[in-house]
């Protein structure tokens, strides 16, 4: 059997080492899409400029991405229907990021999907392992919130600003804090 190389590793959530040369073209492809996206006039670039969108797994009707935006490959980005990404936002997608139907994302809001392993010497070796981020219809993210790997966000919940989303967030609920927790709301 042969060995799979570091991005078979990558995509089956497995430890792989970022600094692999087999890596870097996805590297460089997303940030020169990145580069199209932030630095085309708007009236040109539209909802998302077309190599961030060719880029994408997936981009449903009405998806929005202001500028400036940021993701580490972008291959592994999903975008639901009408998705709206502020100013600001960054994604580092190493592993997938689905985002639903409807969801907002304020301004200065980032994804994480990388975790660099514990150990000094291996975290030295450019080990990490991508968890995927699931944010379900109709979210809404407050500016600045930081969503770390492995976390599903359910639909219809709120994530106040600034808050840092360590653990799942079930369906409705509300979030709010570092690291985030839940509150009750009242309509």
């Amino acid at each position: 059997m042969t060995p799979k190389s570091e991005r078979e590793k990558m995509a089956a959530g497995e430890w792989y080492s970022c600094q692999d040369p087999e890596l870097r073209p996805l590297q460089r492809r997303a940030r020169e899409a990145v580069h199209q996206h932030n630095s085309m006039p708007p009236a040109e670039r539209g909802s998302m400029a077309p190599a961030l969108k060719a880029l994408f797994s997936e981009v449903a009707e009405g998806s929005f991405i202001e500028a400036p935006f940021h993701c580490a490959y972008g291959m592994n980005i999903i975008l639901g229907e009408n998705v709206y990404l502020n100013a600001g936002c960054a994604i580092l997608d190493t592993a997938p990021v689905r985002i639903g139907a409807s969801t907002m994302l304020g301004p200065g809001v980032q994804i994480y999907c990388a975790q660099h392993h514990k150990d000094p010497a291996l975290r030295k070796d450019g080990l990490e392992i991508g968890l995927p981020v699931t944010i379900g219809e109709n979210v809404w993210i407050g500016g600045g919130a930081i969503i770390l790997p492995g976390v599903t966000i359910g639909d219809d919940a709120i994530v106040g600003a600034g808050a840092v989303v360590t653990k799942d967030v079930p369906k409705g609920a509300t979030v709010i804090g570092n690291p985030a927790r839940p509150i009750s709301v009242k309509s």
